[in-house]
């Protein structure tokens, strides 16, 4: 297994339409695991969450460490941590929901989504942290 990567090593990982999975902290400090649609973006992480209150909004705003993975599952296995801090803000939400509806579920679902979510917020998550691997070598 390669390690020690970064995302430019992985391909076009961080570009298919899979699920990530995003780390939140609760009050007593256990750990929400929450399926997201992402894009990675400029360098970091966006995820669009359609309810601004609570749940790992509510997390977030009250510690904004967190974790989010991205894992393929077929061979060579590929998988992306990003550790970081987040932050919770509405701009380009609209853009984020179409971008990832487009990515996940194609133009028709996206369009959809785009005219009939009430606005959400985009929880933007930058690099801390940078874990990466494969198992290119092993194949």
């Amino acid at each position: 297994m390669r390690t020690d990567l970064g995302p430019e090593d992985l391909g076009d990982l961080l570009e298919q339409p899979l699920i990530a999975v995003l780390a939140t902290r609760r009050k007593d400090d256990s750990v929400m695991l929450s399926p997201v649609w992402f894009e990675w973006r400029e360098g970091g992480i966006n995820i669009w969450v359609p309810t601004p209150e609570g749940g790992k909004v509510g997390h977030i705003q009250r510690d904004p460490r967190v974790t989010v993975v991205v894992n393929n599952g077929e061979w060579p296995y590929k998988g992306f941590e990003l550790r970081g801090e987040a932050t919770v803000s509405g701009d380009d939400f609209y853009g984020v929901l179409r971008r990832t509806a487009l990515r996940y579920d194609g133009p028709e679902a996206a369009e959809r989504m785009v005219s009939s979510y009430a606005p959400g917020v985009v929880v933007r998550v930058e690099p801390g942290v940078i874990r990466a691997w494969d198992y290119a070598d092993e194949a």
